[in-house]
């Protein structure tokens, strides 16, 4: 039997799920902060959604899911066009390619890794906008990005997970 159209909806809808939760994610990154000396530093939750469904769901945030989503983190950061587009395509790419080593580990070694790749692509990003720009850039904002990402990336797993369990263990 045929599902109905609203089943087909919600299916499709729930498929939507990641990447709109990593665009929520994106989005926030844009909301000013109020701390001086850290509006520049926001951590790079995009990269954390992206790797997170690279890991878990890579079905549901294909390639061309994650590059669209880092033209639109240029767009909203002010970085040169491309640079968060190849940073999170390399990301998902690396993180789909090793998906197997991933499922199989605790939580410890996925946030080890994450501290790995997340390192690589904010070194990437901090290279590649020097080039861009013609100029070395002060590191140290880059670092600092870094860090609290690093550390923000327990409790946003924790929400994607349960974002998961809530509305994809059916799909």
């Amino acid at each position: 039997m045929k599902p109905s159209p609203w089943v087909r909806m919600d299916t499709w809808l729930r498929h939507f799920v990641p990447f709109s939760i990593t665009l929520v994610l994106l989005l926030m990154t844009a909301v000013p902060t109020r701390f001086s000396g850290f509006a520049g530093i926001t951590p790079m939750l995009p990269l954390m959604g992206v790797y997170y469904w690279a890991i878990y769901r890579p079905d549901l945030l294909p390639p061309w899911a994650a590059f669209a989503l880092g033209l639109l983190y240029d767009i909203v950061s002010g970085t040169p066009l491309g640079v968060n587009a190849m940073v999170l395509l390399l990301v998902q790419g690396v993180t789909v390619t090793q998906r197997r080593f991933f499922l199989a580990k605790t939580f410890l070694v996925a946030w080890w890794s994450f501290a790995l790749l997340a390192g690589a692509a904010t070194g990437l990003s901090w290279l590649l906008v020097s080039v861009i720009s013609h100029h070395a850039l002060d590191p140290a904002p880059a670092m600092v990005e870094y860090l609290v990402t690093l550390g923000l990336f327990p409790l946003l797993t924790w929400v994607l997970a349960r974002t998961q369990m809530a509305f994809l263990k059916d799909v």
